[in-house]
């Protein structure tokens, strides 16, 4: 069988997956609240979750099969022991265009240098807010003033795109929106404001839900000037502008106006399931397949009858406030 040859990842939709968010651990230095319940997460028994030598097999089949770009996420990817090694293997994979890293950003800024070095050229950054108070409220951690340093030393270092990604949630940090905008007027940075996604435990509701819309009418209220950008092609953010700014902005709104029509993701949890859509519950254990001695013949097979089975589109905010699904700390998302 020749599983590197064919267009193995275009769903029944015509949608062809290139990109691939592989989380190679579930442990996290934060419990952010949006992320996991208050109560903490049960880990996944250290056996059930992949090796670097799995790791590396299936990220290298994914590009095989398709996938130009793989984003390390976690949990935080850096907290996993001896995570260098294999940054260093997949960025060596042939055929693989784009290698990128969300972190929260504790851990970035000693290792940025190691990290360019390894292929990694883009970087998502975790920041819900610009005050350290708020950010412990958020987090339920301390670390504000490491993550602003780690976010000027990755621009500083020169990596392609620094991103900071920001979870709305009204009465917590709306507030902030403009202070955000404000940044990007001096530093050359993208700010994504994201809407509040429901996952397991982590205490959705409406009342904490800030749409996409009503950001853009509190921003562009400040910022008159506001100007949209053109999209590109399977792009996530809605991408705006600011005359004088060095930075932009953008807005994930997974919630209020979905883009699951040109979506070309997928997702490997760090215990080895695949998922071809976020907040849908179906889950292949591509590791239990490994484990029995699946060929990657046998292991494309499941993966292409996966995105087979993928749907149009989420069931929607309120629908998935009430299906089961895992914390979004034990998915990558």
């Amino acid at each position: 069988m020749d599983d590197g040859s064919l267009d193995n990842l275009t769903d029944s939709f015509g949608r062809r997956h290139t990109y691939l968010r592989l989380s190679v651990t579930e442990r996290c230095n934060l419990r952010c609240r949006y992320c996991m319940p208050e109560e903490g997460i049960s880990l996944s028994p250290r056996e059930h979750i992949l090796t670097f030598e799995e790791i590396e097999r299936l990220a290298r089949l994914f590009v095989r099969m398709g996938v130009t770009k793989i984003r390390l996420t976690g949990g935080e990817p850096l907290v996993r022991k001896d995570i260098d090694a294999l940054i260093r293997q997949i960025g060596r994979i042939e055929g693989l265009a784009t290698f990128a890293l969300t972190t929260n950003g504790l851990l970035l800024e000693q290792r940025l240098g190691s990290l360019r070095k390894a292929g990694v050229s883009r970087l998502n950054i975790s920041l819900d807010s610009l005050d350290p108070r708020r950010f412990e409220e958020i987090t339920r951690r301390k670390g504000h003033d490491r993550v602003r340093k780690a976010v000027e030393a990755a621009i500083s270092e020169g990596f392609d795109r620094v991103k900071v990604n920001c979870v709305v949630m009204r009465g917590v940090n709306d507030a902030e929106l403009t202070d955000f905008v404000r940044w990007t007027q001096y530093l050359p940075v993208e700010v994504r404001f994201i809407e509040y996604m429901p996952f397991g435990g982590n205490g959705w509701d409406d009342s904490t839900f800030v749409s996409y819309t009503e950001m853009l009418k509190r921003i562009r209220a400040a910022y008159p000037s506001l100007a949209p950008l053109p999209g590109e092609p399977n792009e996530t953010a809605k991408h705006f502008t600011i005359p004088g700014h060095r930075g932009r902005i953008g807005f994930i709104t997974s919630m209020s106006e979905h883009f699951c029509d040109t979506c070309n993701r997928l997702r490997l949890t760090a215990d080895g399931s695949l998922k071809v859509c976020l907040f849908g519950p179906a889950e292949v254990s591509l590791r239990d397949a490994l484990r029995r001695g699946a060929s990657d013949g046998d292991l494309a097979a499941l993966i292409r009858e996966a995105v087979g089975n993928k749907k149009a589109a989420h069931a929607g905010m309120y629908a998935l406030a009430e299906a089961e699904n895992r914390p979004m700390i034990l998915i990558g998302g």
